[in-house]
């Protein structure tokens, strides 16, 4: 099973961001919660970044092999 490098970044940080948007109703500091949501965002944006760059060098490999190869 092939699984795109930065999608488990991506799944990673969504889930931490979801967990701290969940912990604002409670009494845990909102410096923490703060933390928490940030690091999940940084990983989404990390992720997000590894998923478009990997997308773009595939499409630029293809690119060049369709050129050198003849399909016909």
């Amino acid at each position: 099973m092939y699984i795109k490098d930065g999608l488990i970044p991506t799944v990673l940080g969504t889930a931490v961001t979801a967990t701290g948007l969940a912990l604002r109703k409670t009494n845990l500091p909102e410096s923490y919660r703060n933390g928490i949501i940030g690091f999940g965002l940084a990983h989404v944006v990390l992720g997000s970044i590894d998923l478009l760059n990997n997308n773009n060098e595939r499409n630029k490999l293809m690119n060049k092999m369709s050129k050198t190869v003849s399909f016909k």
